[in-house]
């Protein structure tokens, strides 16, 4: 898929990524590409750093490792001109700027396919690129609003709830990295480039596929439920401890013996009002009661083990710092440990995607600003003369 260049062993390799994103959505895109091989070149400018920077060490590190940075100054006529001349030998170029400007910037799609006809074009948006409000702001609490996220979580009573920072952009990123992919091996076939598109918005309707269809089949929207009008063994209860305990045993005919077993509580068994569909949804308030009574005679962790030991599909309810302690988390990989620029081992969450043969890493953190410019317009060809004649008129380099 990408001729000519030496093969490290990660499926990506070779891969040359020109990466003009700021923030999250973007970033994580291609963060997902750089961890399995491609040679992402973060494009920053001068006076415009990724905002990314500011906001905190663990945002930036997260949604930049592996990757190089370099500073261009994309406004600047020479700046321009070592882009395309960069993207003449890149694979992908990704961005994520408002609608319009790489355009105004002479960068946008056209632009950099009349200098490389083969190039993967990707661009993370707001709303998409059609439609009377492609061009309007949109960040990543917009997208969870719009696209209807905010409106089936929490009590009824509930104002609106928004879903943990981030949940719009890393379902987009995922989306524009699995479109890149999806492009790279169409152009393996036919040799033709094109423009890729991802939204938070399109990601957000995209997460709810099922539930979205469920409307458009019935007309019904579906209400939001308390936790006393779901299902009892779909359903959260709180242990002794204060910890909770997440129930996921929707066929009741299968579940529901082994359960009353489980708890020590045959009695409810055979009960009529609970052991059959359909008085068991008809008095699940009272049942919840019930079971909220039996959970608070345990510990969390009493439960799951003796739970899910005897087979049952049960979970617990964990805050990040069980997450990170969980043993699943720790066996299979999900936290690795990688060699940050102070020069302390440090640990952030891994590649989700599990590959035998050819497993993604996280090589190194976030590129310091101005990092690898030198360094990455010499292996495109630029001389030390044209390094320091752009420099000198301020179209490369931290000011």
């Amino acid at each position: 898929m990408f001729p000519n260049v030496p093969h490290t062993g990660l499926p990506l390799s070779g891969l040359v990524v020109l990466d003009c994103t700021i923030w999250q959505q973007g970033t994580y895109a291609t963060a997902m590409l750089a961890d399995f091989g491609a040679d992402v070149i973060k494009i920053e400018g001068p006076d415009s750093p990724d905002p990314g920077r500011g906001l905190s060490e663990a945002y930036f590190e997260s949604h930049n490792r592996n990757k190089r940075g370099i500073v261009v100054d994309l406004k600047h006529p020479l700046g321009r001109e070592t882009v395309l001349r960069l993207a003449e030998q890149a694979d992908v170029f990704v961005q994520n700027l408002r609608q319009g400007v790489m355009d105004r910037l002479g960068l946008g799609y056209e632009a950099v396919r009349a200098r490389n006809p083969s190039i993967i074009y990707a661009t993370a948006s707001g709303y998409g690129s059609k439609g009377p409000h492609a061009r309007w702001p949109a960040m990543d609490i917009l997208g969870q609003a719009r696209g209807g996220t905010m409106m089936v979580q929490g009590q009824p009573d509930q104002p609106p709830v928004f879903s943990f920072g981030g949940m719009a952009d890393q379902v987009g990123a995922i989306s524009l990295s699995y479109g890149i992919l999806l492009a790279l091996i169409h152009r393996a076939r036919t040799g033709e480039g094109q423009h890729v598109e991802a939204s938070l918005l399109g990601g957000q309707v995209m997460l709810q596929s099922f539930n979205i269809t469920g409307t458009l089949f019935t007309g019904q929207v579906p209400p939001r439920r308390s936790r006393e009008d779901a299902a009892p063994l779909w359903n959260v209860y709180r242990c002794r401890d204060g910890g909770w305990i997440a129930l996921s045993m929707a066929q009741l005919s299968r579940w529901w013996a082994p359960f009353c077993e489980a708890v020590g509580r045959p009695d409810l068994r055979d009960d009529p009002r609970f052991c059959a569909l359909p008085a068991h949804m008809d008095h699940r308030r009272e049942l919840i009661a019930e079971l909220d009574r039996v959970f608070a005679a345990k510990d969390q962790w009493e439960w799951v083990e003796e739970l899910c030991g005897q087979g049952l599909p049960v979970a617990p309810v964990q805050d990040y710092a069980q997450v990170i302690r969980d043993p699943q988390v720790v066996a299979n990989d999900y936290i690795v440990e990688y060699d940050h620029r102070s020069g302390e081992r440090r640990k952030m969450v891994g590649p989700a995607v599990q590959l035998g043969a050819t497993p993604g890493r996280i090589a190194r953190g976030a590129p310091e600003f101005d990092e690898h410019t030198e360094q990455v317009l010499l292996e495109f060809g630029f001389s030390w003369d044209d390094i320091q004649e752009l420099r000198g008129q301020g179209a490369i380099g931290a000011r």
